[in-house]
């Protein structure tokens, strides 16, 4: 049975009537009939459309890379500002925010921590709670499910734009869920509202729900991209490509150093759970190792209830620096508006990975010391789970 998103059953409550309503969306801010959410808003009767606020990747999601800014404009449609939360500001501002009487957020997250558009939701979350202003977050699928936890601690002192608040990499949570969980757990304090899924239940992945598929973000194209992301995106804190600039980014990994069959070997000799490595020989066309030849591998997930993206990250990082050790490297700084402290350190929320790795430790053994870590949160996040 498909689910019915939450802004569908806001907008079919009447309750935005007589409101002025900004709305923090991007192109996967979609309805079952893939109406565009600020289409639906700008349509509505005796609702006033008074902003709009995009995320990282702009509200048209038109900027392919990661850490560029966006500008403000104005909807030539519609006749509104378009403010971007991603650029001299990532908070919306008293003068952005002046005029509106609610401020609606409806984004695609993809169960990963390090997504930013559940950061721009929590600085929404902050600006309203000093105005006053009622905040509502209309709910989507986990894609990625809402079962499985797992990954390392983000410890606060590493808190960024990539990770505010201490937890793991995969939280098994919905955006609305988050909210909850920052808005109460963590103390923002906001006049929040979470409008609910009908019909979704936490084992359903993203093509399980019904609901469209619309890339939420330029280098996160399908579903698969989804399910590995929050191990292969570890591979950002290195110098090895972790896929952008190809058709299957976060999917093809692998270095110009990197043998790929001998990587594909290793790997399959581990028998990771829920997955395969193909072999692969792949050439970016721009970011990290632009018009150069990588070898690596091809993650294939046979089993994604069974499969442990992050422990699979963390493997990979560990097979691709074993080849050679001399020309793997750490990414340096900077790293999403953090100039002194490694992006890995940013991205696995504390050194503690680095180190383990630097010390020869296996992935399966680093694994072995995250739900013991994570104990706290499993606890916080049961609080705010609003789906069976």
């Amino acid at each position: 049975m498909p689910v019915t998103l939450g802004f569908t059953r806001l907008l079919a409550s009447g309750r935005l009537r007589g409101q002025r309503v900004g709305i923090v969306s991007n192109p996967a801010s979609v309805d079952g009939a893939f109406t565009h959410v600020v289409d639906a808003l700008f349509g509505a009767p005796g609702v006033t459309l008074g902003a709009i606020f995009g995320p990282q990747h702009g509200f048209r999601s038109d900027v392919q890379d990661n850490m560029i800014e966006t500008a403000h404009a104005e909807d030539a449609e519609r006749r509104v500002p378009v403010y971007s939360l991603y650029s001299d500001t990532r908070e919306p501002t008293p003068e952005m925010l002046a005029g509106l009487d609610v401020l609606v957020i409806d984004l695609q997250d993809i169960g990963a921590r390090i997504y930013t558009y559940v950061y721009t939701m929590a600085n929404c979350l902050r600006a309203g709670a000093r105005l006053g202003l009622p905040i509502i977050v209309c709910d989507r699928p986990n894609p990625i499910g809402g079962v499985a936890v797992e990954g390392p601690m983000l410890d606060p002192a590493y808190a960024s734009f990539v990770g505010q608040f201490p937890i793991p990499m995969r939280h098994g949570m919905t955006i609305g869920e988050l909210a909850s969980l920052f808005n109460d757990h963590f103390g923002i304090g906001a006049r929040l509202e979470v409008i609910t899924l009908e019909g979704w239940s936490r084992d359903r992945y993203g093509d399980e729900a019904g609901a469209p598929w619309v890339m939420p973000s330029p280098n996160i194209p399908t579903l698969e991209t989804a399910v590995v992301y929050p191990g292969t995106v570890l591979l950002e804190g290195t110098m090895a490509s972790e896929g952008r600039g190809t058709t299957r980014p976060f999917e093809l990994v692998g270095a110009p150093w990197v043998g790929a069959e001998r990587l594909a070997v290793d790997l399959n000799g581990r028998a990771l759970p829920g997955v395969h490595f193909r072999a692969a020989v792949f050439e970016p066309t721009f970011q990290k190792h632009a018009r150069t030849t990588c070898g690596g591998c091809q993650i294939h997930v046979t089993d994604r209830r069974a499969f442990r993206p992050v422990m699979t990250g963390v493997a990979l990082i560990e097979a691709i620096r074993a080849q050679d050790p001399a020309a793997f490297a750490w990414r340096p700084p900077p790293y999403e508006y953090e100039h002194d402290k490694q992006p890995i350190d940013i991205l696995a929320g504390s050194p503690a990975l680095r180190e383990a790795l630097e010390s020869g430790a296996r992935a399966e053994e680093i694994a072995a010391t995250w739900p013991a870590a994570g104990a706290p949160f499993v606890a916080a996040r049961a609080r705010c789970l609003l789906y069976d």
